[in-house]
């Protein structure tokens, strides 16, 4: 029986700033048989693409990336924020709603031609996708799809991402 993962996603209306509809997966994350369901869906979306290896940015795509990458026997890649890697590493700036930031992986996180399926909780305006995707091409990967939990569609992340490199794309819910 299929879960309507809508029931999982809590709104708080004004966070982190007036305007702003938060979308929280926590809930889902938290329920055993919905997370299953969430991951799942984007591990059939993903397995046929072939991907060497996930990667998710900082933090909420860990949460969505590990339990693929695990799941598929593939690795997992995070593309960590700016100062958290002890080692070289190339660097990808972009802008998010609210701020901007910049995302590092370690050199020799990804080798060249490995296929890298990229992951997140949520897309926005795109920015921290596709400076993942920036990383993953910088190391010599090629990006063979994105997949979200939810995706906010009047932010218009999806054209952004297509704008950088047309790929398969996935989003479980929209918003």
């Amino acid at each position: 029986m299929d879960i309507d993962l809508h029931d999982y996603i809590a709104t708080t209306p004004d966070f982190p700033e007036k305007g702003v509809m938060f979308r929280d997966i926590n809930p889902l994350i938290g329920n055993g048989p919905a997370y299953r369901q969430a991951i799942n869906e984007l591990i059939d979306f993903a397995r046929p693409l072939k991907p060497d290896i996930i990667a998710g940015p900082e933090a909420r795509g860990f949460v969505v990336g590990s339990p693929m990458a695990y799941a598929l026997g593939i690795g997992f890649v995070p593309a960590r924020k700016y100062g958290k890697l002890p080692r070289k590493s190339v660097s990808s700036s972009y802008s998010l709603e609210y701020g901007k930031n910049e995302l590092q992986m370690h050199v020799d996180s990804i080798k060249p031609g490995q296929r890298v399926f990229i992951v997140d909780d949520l897309l926005a305006t795109g920015g921290t996708i596709t400076a993942t995707m920036d990383l993953a091409r910088q190391l010599g990967g090629q990006v063979v799809g994105t997949g979200f939990f939810i995706e906010l569609a009047d932010l218009q992340g999806r054209k952004k991402i297509m704008e950088v490199e047309n790929v398969p794309f996935k989003s479980l819910l929209e918003y």
